[in-house]
């Protein structure tokens, strides 16, 4: 392919956070271009935050509606590609579907949407159009995470046995959302976030990394959900015993009252012969743990590790690799998948992948599911999708 593939953005104007790691992220390997944004529901930053990335004016707009409706009278070597959508999770449905609709891949923040049944719509239009989306859950796209689901995926540890997942961050300790925080008030908000707060903002990505990993899908859960700091609207902690389908069982955690932490993402899978650790705060190092005979540490960037960690490891061993860099190897994926589909060339899936509009499915049933749990007085409720 001998052009970068055209990207226009949903959100993440020059006020907001996600938007500009989307951007860093899609630069990363020189694959992709931002050509047209409709950048933030304030017309004045989204023209602003438009001309501070020196898109063309006249694809500075500020509707996504708009943009849609113009990106797709442009000619086709002209208009954009797909679309990224990085806007607040009530804001993600209609502009997803619309694009689908109108011929255009789509990229989009996690969660997927506001509900299981919009998801499933999406997913149902994903088909019809045969079309590709790309869920951007991060900590995917690690290559020591991808490591370890290598090391399962070839039976290294034996029968997996148990799982512990925690996601634990500490900056809703106290009433953010009503002293001017606007990510905080969103998020805890049930109209813009949705049914669950931390359990649906950080506790997903905890679900998803567990079922990632680990190969098997959670079928059975038993939840409780806290609200810890008195005035707020939705869960700021909480936790999920799990069943998976492969005979495992778990502990999940997600809490953002945990004063003091940070993004505290760690994970341990154990077998019959070993486990290992992963800790998002140290990505580059996955602890390995035998039965019989001594713990092993694995580093990204060695010659020790698997074909697709190393193929999703950008520098040499002791050069740190982090969130970006993750951020980024899902949007190389999305890209080469997007490339292979243009010119009609024939892509590895098991090297590219990245994650899909089922994900974003398993996602909010997970949020269905726990709070269907919470709510009951059932020890176990039966997974559903």
């Amino acid at each position: 392919m001998n052009r970068k593939l055209r990207m226009g953005m949903i959100g993440g104007g020059k006020d907001a956070f996600i938007g500009a790691i989307h951007r860093i992220a899609a630069n990363s390997d020189g694959l992709i271009e931002l050509v047209c944004g409709a950048l933030s529901i304030n017309q004045e930053i989204a023209v602003d935050s438009g001309r501070s990335l020196f898109l063309e004016e006249s694809r500075i707009y500020t509707t996504w509606e708009e943009m849609l409706e113009k990106e797709s009278a442009l000619p086709e070597d002209k208009r954009m590609d797909f679309v990224t959508i990085v806007t607040p999770n009530f804001a993600h449905f209609a502009p997803a579907m619309a694009a689908l609709d109108r011929g255009f891949h789509v990229v989009i923040e996690k969660p997927i949407t506001v509900s299981l049944d919009e998801a499933k719509q999406l997913a149902k239009k994903v088909e019809e159009t045969g079309l590709t989306l790309c869920l951007t859950h991060t900590y995917t796209g690690y290559p020591m995470v991808k490591q370890a689901r290598q090391m399962v995926k070839e039976g290294m540890f034996g029968k997996i046995r148990k799982v512990y997942v925690s996601y634990h961050q500490g900056w809703l300790s106290k009433l953010s959302e009503r002293e001017g925080n606007a990510q905080a008030a969103w998020r805890t908000d049930p109209k813009r976030s949705g049914k669950a707060g931390a359990m649906g903002d950080i506790g997903t990505h905890a679900f998803n990394l567990a079922e990632y990993i680990t190969g098997q899908k959670v079928s059975k859960l038993c939840a409780a959900l806290n609200i810890v700091v008195e005035g707020r609207a939705l869960d700021d902690d909480g936790g999920v015993l799990l069943q998976f389908d492969g005979g495992a069982t778990g502990v999940l955690t997600a809490t953002q009252v945990a004063a003091g932490e940070e993004n505290n993402l760690t994970i341990k899978i154990y077998g019959e012969e070993g486990g290992i650790e992963w800790y998002q705060q140290e990505p580059n190092t996955l602890i390995v743990k035998w039965l019989n005979k001594p713990a092993e540490i694995y580093r990204a960037g060695t010659a020790f590790n698997s074909e697709i960690a190393k193929m999703n490891t950008r520098t040499p061993g002791g050069h740190p690799e982090g969130y970006l860099e993750a951020f980024g190897n899902i949007y190389r994926n999305f890209a080469r998948t997007l490339q292979g589909r243009i010119t009609g060339e024939q892509v590895d899936t098991e090297q590219v992948e990245f994650p899909s509009v089922n994900d974003g499915i398993r996602g909010m049933a997970f949020i269905d599911n726990v709070v269907r749990s919470h709510e009951s007085n059932e020890k176990w409720t039966t997974f559903e999708v």
